[in-house]
């Protein structure tokens, strides 16, 4: 059933970059537009990323003046650019309600040789800040102020590559936030980022990164329209060590997780990936390589292990390359495919959510809304 304007909360505020395809239509028809002109009006937002609504030069006058009194095109302001020497660069954005968010933009070659292609990626974020509070991540450091809109999630796309003047061909959800917190928005983003008449990104090239929200992956699971991948930010193989760690674990212990991780893979064909970040005296002994080997395996799970990116202000260090390669062999010997990636974009503070705290430091803007 078609939604009206109003329940749709437009308003002169909201960007129509997260109105989608069905909630155009229906604006467009409670004006008696034809429903054509959505087409028309998506292929200048997604296809020749117009700035103004006065560039839509096949609609009406009226009609544009019409779009300019209820809707504004992207929702952020590009406020620094950092650039790593391995090519990583980092964004910091403004919203409109002077919050700061951060994209970080990865490339990486793919293929085999002689047939390589350039794998860009970006990391989005889905919230300002986090309620999470995992010990070893600087998004939450300053609390969790709100969720980022449809339209702000989508608009990182847009924004980096106008400043980039390169495509994005793969989105991760490993930002700022916790995106199944914003489940609403995410999916809706999600159908924008994938749709033929929006960004046009595969649902393949589409990652999902969660610190373990059961409920939601198992409605993730369930819905047919997402054919995206997830990942799942482990950190540890057992409850006492993820529990120190990740508070999550205190809702969702890991055997509510996998338990909704076997429903995950039994409603999928994409495979799973385990996010593990090795961190020094923490999570980095070999009876957890060899647990979380195991767990890998009874989801047919790749690992990742990414050593530990310094934060300012936390504890944490990243143990030795001798002790992480005796880590993955640990991993490995439990037959699962796992990986171990040097951080890129070390020399930018690539880390989620450390440029973001320092400009905020420099420009004075307070912490956390409220503690959701």
């Amino acid at each position: 059933m078609e939604e009206s304007a109003k329940e749709l909360g437009m308003g002169a505020s909201q960007s129509i970059l997260g109105l989608g395809k069905e909630g155009l239509e229906a604006w467009l028809a409670e004006r008696g537009e034809k429903p054509y002109r959505a087409k028309q009006i998506l292929e200048w937002l997604f296809v020749k990323r117009v700035e103004s609504f006065d560039e839509m030069l096949n609609l009406s006058v009226a009609l544009r003046e019409e779009l300019k009194s209820c809707f504004h095109l992207n929702p952020l302001e590009t406020v620094e650019i950092n650039g790593a020497k391995d090519a990583t660069r980092k964004f910091l954005f403004r919203l409109q309600d002077g919050r700061l968010v951060e994209s970080v933009f990865i490339k990486a070659s793919k293929g085999t040789q002689g047939e390589q292609s350039e794998r860009q990626t970006l990391c989005v974020s889905s919230q300002v800040g986090c309620a999470y509070d995992c010990k070893f991540c600087a998004s939450g450091l300053a609390g969790f102020t709100r969720n980022l809109t449809t339209a702000e999630i989508v608009a990182q796309i847009l924004k980096v590559e106008a400043e980039s003047g390169e495509k994005v061909n793969n989105v991760v959800f490993m930002g700022m936030g916790e995106p199944l917190a914003n489940y609403t928005n995410l999916s809706a983003a999600i159908k924008i980022m994938n749709a033929h008449w929006g960004v046009g990104i595969g649902g393949r090239s589409i990652t999902v990164s969660t610190s373990g929200l059961a409920p939601q992956i198992k409605k993730l699971a369930d819905d047919t329209e997402a054919q995206i991948r997830l990942a799942i930010s482990l950190h540890g193989a057992s409850d006492e060590v993820r529990t120190r760690i990740m508070p999550v674990n205190d809702k969702y212990n890991l055997d509510r997780l996998f338990e909704a991780l076997h429903y995950w893979r039994e409603r999928r064909k994409q495979r799973l990936t385990f996010e593990y970040i090795l961190i020094e005296g923490v999570n980095d002994s070999l009876d957890q390589a060899r647990l979380l080997g195991k767990r890998a395996k009874s989801v047919g799970a790749l690992v990742n292990l990414i050593p530990y990116n310094t934060v300012e202000g936390l504890p944490w260090k990243r143990p030795s390359e001798e002790q992480q390669e005796a880590f993955l062999r640990a991993v490995k010997s439990a037959e699962v495919a796992a990986t171990l990636r040097r951080e890129k974009g070390g020399d930018i503070n690539a880390a989620c959510g450390q440029l973001r705290l320092r400009r905020e430091a420099e420009l004075g803007v307070s912490g956390a809304a409220n503690g959701e």
